[in-house]
């Protein structure tokens, strides 16, 4: 008996142990569940504070003293408006007893054209570099803002005046790190609409063979149709055209006296973006007296003309000129583009991608004999990258981007050609602030892409006193 009694004792300790085990289980696992919740509702008032900036509120959304029930419990934010483009947001999670408290920086993202430089990695390239170089006079220099969405690497003696910010490493400069951006969106838009110039439909319709002075023959169509300012398929450039894919049209207006003129198209390395000679005019007026343009171009779109140098759109006195380029291909930069009034003109350039052409979306610089690019003025944007044609010593010594340089995925620019300091070709941008302070307004773009979007940067859990 009394062994059966030890046994019972010890049976009896162990139901105790097992029952007091469980209890706590239990209660761990109410506990568990109680902080999820409160973490998820403290996920939900961040996503919450994310709506209301982009619907034109604080980011501040409900309040300790009168939360948002949702859930069974209930959330509420603290938002902070840094004065930097980016808020400080503080969201309340609460369920149960406790709470959670989740920090996030919530960032106004600008749209195209609001950095110098841009290069967003769509493809998510873990080892994208955004490099600069050079040495001495021969260093890159960013007058502007500059973005990677992966690192970005300054060396030698390029530099730049404005901020850095990339999702990975910033070396040889200073800046923010760890930051996210969204590429910009141009799949909304209705190509179909009336306004816009479909180039290769006036083509179709229109077009027949013509000649120009220093152009060759190619199609052309009349005066007084608004794609006058194009040629299709010259046939004294098929050494550049024959490898591509769809119609090439070239900028250049054969109704304009001196068409095709700006220079003698030479490898001399004293090209002063001229050529000692008036730039060749492009002039979008039909006979209508407009001053603004949309133009679709479903094909490539070239800036190369072997008897001209330069290339400027005619500006209007008073007005000046607006034009946005849009092409469903690549943009070719072999000759410089001008603006003839750099207070009023401006000139969007968008490659953007053709799902059926694989390497579409991208813009080129440089000539692919002589280099002859030195400058263009104006927005340009690429939905894939910037790469660079020929831009060494016996093509362009320098290169100089008066507007916006924005790439959806990489600006691909390997500018350095040999072991010498004077081995290369020196890149400077120097942003054009008036599209983002609203005082030049871009066909189409200023109404269709909005001036800002937010983003969730980062995010960590903060200690409830933080609040």
């Amino acid at each position: 008996m009394a062994i059966a009694l030890f046994l019972i004792l010890v049976l009896m300790s162990f139901g105790f142990t097992m029952l007091s085990s469980v209890g706590s289980a239990k209660k761990e696992v109410s506990s568990t569940r109680e902080r999820m919740r409160q973490l998820y509702l403290a996920e939900a008032a961040l996503d919450a504070a994310l709506l209301s900036l982009r619907t034109g509120g604080t980011g501040n959304v409900g309040s300790s003293a009168a939360p948002i029930t949702f859930g069974g419990g209930a959330y509420w934010t603290e938002a902070t408006d840094n004065g930097d483009g980016t808020w400080t947001v503080l969201a309340v999670g609460s369920y149960g007893r406790r709470v959670r408290v989740v920090q996030g920086r919530i960032r106004a993202s600008t749209q195209a054209f609001h950095h110098a430089v841009f290069a967003g990695n769509s493809s998510g390239d873990p080892n994208y570099v955004l490099e600069f170089g050079g040495q001495g006079s021969h260093g890159d220099v960013v007058n502007g803002d500059v973005f990677s969405g992966g690192d970005i690497s300054f060396t030698e003696d390029a530099s730049s005046t404005g901020d850095l910010r990339a999702t990975g490493q910033i070396a040889g400069g200073t800046g923010d790190t760890g930051v996210t951006q969204p590429g910009f969106d141009f799949s909304g838009f209705d190509f179909t609409d009336p306004s816009i110039v479909n180039v290769a439909t006036q083509f179709a319709t229109h077009g027949s063979s013509g000649s120009m002075s220093g152009g060759g023959t190619a199609d052309e169509v009349p005066e007084n149709n608004a794609a006058h300012i194009f040629r299709r398929n010259p046939d004294d450039r098929t050494d550049e055209t024959s490898g591509t894919p769809k119609d090439d049209y070239f900028l250049e207006d054969p109704h304009e006296s001196g068409g095709g003129g700006g220079g003698d198209d030479d490898d001399d390395d004293d090209d002063d973006g001229g050529g000692g000679s008036a730039p060749s005019m492009v002039s979008i007026d039909d006979g209508s007296g407009t001053t603004r343009r949309v133009f679709y171009i479903d094909g490539n779109l070239w800036v190369h003309n072997k008897s001209a140098l330069t290339f400027s759109m005619a500006s209007a006195t008073g007005t000046g000129v607006q034009v946005t380029f849009l092409v469903r291909g690549n943009i070719m930069f072999s000759d410089n583009f001008e603006l003839q009034d750099g207070a009023l003109d401006g000139v969007a350039f968008v490659a953007l991608v053709d799902p059926d052409e694989p390497a579409s979306g991208n813009i080129y610089l440089g000539d692919p004999i002589y280099g002859t690019i030195e400058r263009l003025d104006g927005y340009l944007y690429a939905e894939r990258d910037f790469i660079d044609v020929n831009l060494d010593e016996t093509g362009s010594l320098a290169v100089t981007i008066n507007g916006a340089m924005t790439a959806g995925n990489h600006v691909a620019i390997q500018r350095t050609y040999g072991p010498d300091p004077d081995d290369h070709s020196k890149l400077t941008v120097n942003w054009d602030p008036r599209y983002a302070n609203g005082t030049l307004d871009l066909p189409l773009l200023s109404s269709e892409l909005p001036p800002r979007t937010y983003h969730l940067e980062a995010w960590a859990e903060a200690a409830p006193g933080a609040r």
